[in-house]
């Protein structure tokens, strides 16, 4: 297939084909010694699953990184600045918005694709939505423990206000997914 060609399942929306186009621009050839593994190719393979899947390869999770967390920080860290325990203050909760999604959202984008490599996407989903909002809370527990004033009920509502913004995350990015991404993931 030439490049920046259209593929039958793959590339369907123009913004994701208008991005692998300028990803191209950034790509060159280094003279490998032999025996080398060409990182570019070995990413397109495991990246490239039959059916839909991670057909953009890892240049294309890369890519998406970015504007992935953007999406998610802009739906989670609204919700944890508004409804996680006022003892922390703003600028903690604000900062627990953007440093949580920053801890676990590069493991779904980048490591669990690899990871599950030939799984259905159902099953990814169910790993990479049950892994965020855990590791969330779990890194939560972790820097917030010795917070004076946390009590049982204040961590119960934390978390829940952390297993909440996942799932809202989740939702509006397979809606996005759906309708403006063209089924990246």
């Amino acid at each position: 297939m030439r490049k920046g060609a259209v593929e039958p399942n793959g590339f369907r929306s123009q913004f994701r084909a208008g991005l692998q186009r300028r990803l191209s621009l950034f790509a060159f050839q280094v003279n490998r010694p032999p025996g080398v593994i060409n990182s570019r190719r070995f990413s397109m393979v495991i990246f490239d699953i039959s059916g839909g899947g991670f057909a953009g390869g890892l240049e294309w999770l890369w890519l998406f990184l970015p504007l992935g967390y953007t999406a998610t920080v802009l739906i989670e860290a609204p919700i944890l600045l508004l409804f996680l325990p006022r003892i922390l203050g703003w600028k903690k909760r604000l900062a627990a918005g953007l440093w949580l999604t920053s801890c676990t959202y590069p493991v779904v984008v980048l490591v669990l694709p690899a990871l599950m490599y030939g799984y259905p996407r159902i099953l990814y989903l169910a790993v990479a939505e049950t892994f965020a909002p855990l590791a969330e809370c779990a890194l939560f527990w972790l820097v917030f423990r010795g917070t004076e004033g946390f009590e049982a009920g204040a961590w119960m509502r934390s978390f829940a206000v952390i297993v909440v913004a996942n799932l809202l995350s989740f939702g509006i990015g397979e809606i996005l997914n759906t309708y403006v991404w063209s089924s990246i993931f």
